[in-house]
């Protein structure tokens, strides 16, 4: 017969396991996330500008960092 309270030890372990895994597993997968994909830059902005066919200055540039630093 197994006993009850070891049933819920391994239960409880198994949940901590899992949790650690998990933890590690998508910390991977953002850092991995990040790097295929980084953020805007200000190099991206002027791009975005000259194949709408502008030549941005640096104001405009600011300006469109700061709205998505402050929409994020």
């Amino acid at each position: 017969m197994i006993v009850w309270w070891g049933v819920l030890l391994i239960g409880i372990g198994a949940l901590l396991v899992g949790a650690i895994v998990g933890f590690f597993v998508s910390r991977h997968l953002s850092k991995k996330h990040l790097k295929e994909n980084p953020p805007v830059t200000e190099n991206m902005i002027r791009a975005m500008f000259k194949s709408m066919g502008r030549t941005p200055s640096e104001k405009q540039v600011r300006q469109v960092m700061a709205s998505m630093e402050q929409n994020k």
